[in-house]
């Protein structure tokens, strides 16, 4: 006779972090700078007036727009997804990383359209599937294209131990 696994009737919302740091769509890039080391964070989804996710926005996406003026839209920008430790800028770093910024360029002009999400509901084993399959270490959990929370890779390992 076959175990159950109690790890199948653990679902999304309940290991999500709900606390997660969205940008409205329209936020300049001086802003998202601003925010990302004030806040000590890589990233945050990008949202729209209702709330609703269009997609992600990253440092990398700042560093790569003050970097040549160039954004490839086709390119899919990971970090927010990759990175479970959030880099620390130094004193230097933040002063010319604010410096670099061309205050014209908004959040949806910078953004990653592509969104890794999963439902409140969703089994974990599902979660970690959706994780494995897209090679991220974190994952948002929406519901109707709202942000109610995160995932990651480290939260699975905490339920794992427990």
């Amino acid at each position: 006779m076959r175990k159950s696994n109690p790890l199948l009737t653990i679902t999304a919302k309940d290991i999500m972090t709900r606390q997660v740091v969205t940008v409205p769509y329209d936020s300049p890039i001086d802003q998202l700078a601003r925010l990302f080391t004030d806040k000590s964070i890589s990233g945050a989804p990008v949202v729209d007036r209702e709330g609703k996710i269009l997609g992600v926005v990253t440092a990398s996406d700042i560093v790569r727009q003050t970097g040549n003026g160039n954004i490839d839209l086709a390119h899919r920008n990971d970090d927010f997804y990759q990175s479970l430790h959030d880099t620390v800028l130094s004193e230097e770093e933040r002063h010319v990383f604010h410096q670099l910024v061309d205050l014209s360029v908004l959040a949806n002009d910078i953004m990653t359209p592509i969104v890794f999400e999963v439902a409140k509901n969703t089994p974990l084993d599902q979660v970690a599937e959706v994780m494995v399959t897209g090679r991220i270490h974190r994952v948002l959990v929406t519901d109707n294209r709202q942000v109610k929370g995160i995932i990651s890779a480290l939260d699975l390992l905490k339920c794992l131990t427990q």
